[in-house]
């Protein structure tokens, strides 16, 4: 990929959920072998959720919920190490101070530890399974980070 320009956009369940289930079912369903019960809950429909778009292309997804927990983060394979993933991030904890949460919670999977270490969590859990994946629960304490 060149240089493209990442737009990330804000978006309710309802306005976008097409988008949201498409990149998802790709990611967490095909992908990673998340049975779809798992993958869908009541949360979708409050959360804040956020969607990359590059070259008007969807490529990428997360939720907020209640301002203070990140999840179902989600790159299509083709479209990561671009940046794209952090991107999102910096937008969702940008989004979260704004919303004067204290702390943001997620729950990572192993492989990604270090992704949300630089974006400056910590992980506060030992590892556990979710879904037949590794995961472990990471803090972000805003109070600390501010810049």
């Amino acid at each position: 990929m060149t240089k493209a320009f990442i737009i990330i956009k804000q978006v309710t369940w309802s306005e976008a959920q097409a988008n949201l289930r498409l990149i998802r079912t790709s990611v967490f369903i095909k992908e990673q072998q998340v049975e779809p019960d798992f993958e869908w809950d009541e949360l979708d429909v409050s959360a804040v959720h956020l969607l990359a778009l590059v070259d008007k292309q969807f490529v990428a997804c997360l939720r907020i919920i209640d301002y203070k927990k990140i999840g179902r983060m989600a790159v299509l394979k083709p479209w990561r190490r671009f940046g794209i993933g952090k991107a999102m991030l910096m937008k969702a904890i940008e989004i979260c101070r704004k919303h004067s949460s204290q702390s943001i919670f997620l729950s990572a999977q192993t492989h990604a530890i270090g992704f949300y270490v630089n974006a400056g969590f910590k992980q506060i859990s030992q590892e556990y399974t979710d879904v037949n994946i590794a995961h472990v629960d990471m803090q972000l304490l805003l109070n600390d980070n501010r810049d």
